[in-house]
């Protein structure tokens, strides 16, 4: 049995020596994210090239997301480094006094629409929502507040405005510049945080564009208005990331599971993948074993339909990073055994407009309906493969390509198992017993078995698959 969920794991300091790089492939890492808040480019570009080289090492299709850090709205510093704010306390936010002076009774801020943004009776939440401040009254930069939910306060802690509303812009111009990076750097998708429509994903797919990239979009969904604007978003996208943190602490805690679920099946309907994160395996950053919560939230993931469960910490700072893949693989693995995960309606009772989504879904029906040991998909964009990986099946799906775009693209596709291949264009028969021959000398079929093949007739042309062939393996 092969895993269909893929695994996305954060590099960070507790990642950068080759043997943990190693076993963390090993253990099954499908796509590694680059958190560009933190860290240069030449420290991402080291990275990024251990991983690659990892990959060939192991012989292995590695995807590489890039992470935008987005417009992170933060309060300034404490002379003293941290305060202690009381329940009932008045505190307020200036953005006109200095960045390093905060006290007890007030801090700076360089966001400077801050004031502008927010209004009386609004509820500010600090440190991913660990202090409420309830806004009294709003003075030019100056933010006057009743402490709704003291504790301890440090320096630089981000700021949310419950329910959404802050206007500050999803792209930054460090976000722009690092768009021009993530290009250069060739990786598979860049993640845009906190955008609030679809202008956000479309701004950022012409800004890559014009750097000369070809990274597929993942819009990180963790505003409120996120939330409201989801349909659009999620067509503007080339996938869609349900970022839990920020979205808790905007919407509330106990709105998140539910809208998960929605994000998830929507993406689904729309043949767009997702990636669930935060906090998946919080508590293996110091523990061997992962609490029972944590393995329901994996699983709710993976039953629900995800594409992709993503580790942060766990990975990036944790002390056991290869551990807790293997980890967050076992569940997955004990949870696609389930007859339920074999079984799917999606768009059943569709019509459809083009040729090479009829063959993928063509495909699906018959290897679910016979006894079907592989698919093998001669793509050279992934989009065959990624339509097929909306259904649910036990048949593994090989996306056979030369082009590295569509490689990249399919490591986060659902039960799609990228593989390199040379293709010659010339003899549509070599190129099936090339496909054939592949699947059995590694083996993943054995002779005799049924096979089922989708091609074009014109290999090498995008969106050309137009054939579907079911045949033994020999």
């Amino acid at each position: 049995m092969i895993r269909r969920t893929k695994i996305v794991a954060t590099l960070g300091p507790a990642t950068d020596s080759p043997e943990t790089l190693d076993m963390m492939v090993q253990a099954g890492v499908d796509v590694v994210r680059v958190n560009f808040s933190h860290g240069n480019v030449a420290l991402h570009r080291r990275r990024i090239e251990a991983v690659r080289a990892c990959a060939v090492r192991l012989g292995r299709q590695v995807g590489i997301l890039v992470d935008l850090q987005g417009p992170k709205i933060r309060i300034a510093k404490f002379a003293e480094g941290s305060v202690l704010l009381d329940a009932g306390s008045c505190f307020a936010i200036d953005t006109e006094i200095p960045l390093s002076a905060g006290t007890s009774l007030e801090v700076g801020s360089e966001y400077p629409d801050l004031a502008r943004d927010v209004l009386a009776g609004n509820i500010l939440l600090l440190d991913d929502g660990r202090i409420a401040l309830q806004v009294k009254k709003v003075s030019g930069a100056r933010i006057e507040t009743e402490v709704l939910v003291g504790g301890r306060l440090s320096d630089n802690k981000g700021i949310n405005l419950k329910g959404g509303g802050l206007s500050a812009r999803a792209l930054t111009a460090k976000d722009r510049q690092d768009i021009q990076d993530a290009a250069a750097l060739q990786v598979d998708y860049v993640a845009i945080s906190f955008p609030r429509g679809a202008d956000d994903i479309l701004e950022a797919r012409r800004l890559l564009a014009e750097a000369g990239g070809t990274a597929g979009i993942i819009a990180k969904i963790e505003r409120a208005e996120a939330v409201v604007n989801i349909h659009e978003i999620i067509e503007a996208a080339d996938g869609v990331m349900v970022a839990r943190g920020d979205l808790a602490v905007e919407i509330g805690d106990a709105e998140v599971p539910a809208i998960q679920k929605q994000i998830i099946r929507l993406a689904g309907e729309l043949n767009k993948p997702v990636i669930t994160a935060t906090q998946m395996m919080e508590s293996m950053i110091h523990s061997t074993v992962p609490t029972r919560a944590e393995v329901s939230d994996v699983a709710n993931a993976v039953l629900d339909g995800t594409d992709a469960v993503m580790l942060s910490a766990e990975t990036a700072v944790g002390e056991y990073p290869a551990a807790v893949v293997t980890a967050v693989h076992r569940v997955c693995m004990a949870v696609e055994k389930q007859p339920a995960m074999c079984r799917s309606g999606h768009r059943i009772n569709h019509s459809f407009e083009r040729v090479d989504e009829v063959i993928a879904m063509t495909a699906m029906y018959a290897a679910n309906h016979m006894n079907i040991k592989a698919i093998a998909a001669i793509t050279a964009s992934g989009t065959t493969p990624l339509w097929m990986s909306r259904i649910r099946t036990a048949t593994p799906i090989y996306g056979l390509s030369n082009q590295p775009i569509a490689l990249g693209r399919m490591t986060l596709f659902r039960n799609v198992f990228p593989i390199a291949v040379e293709i010659d264009a010339s003899d549509a028969g070599d190129i099936q017993a090339m496909a054939i021959a592949l699947l059995i000398d590694r083996g993943l079929v054995q002779r005799g078995d049924y096979v089922i093949l989708t091609k074009g007739d014109h290999p090498g042309v995008h969106g050309g698959a137009n054939v579907m062939k079911i045949v033994v393996a020999e």
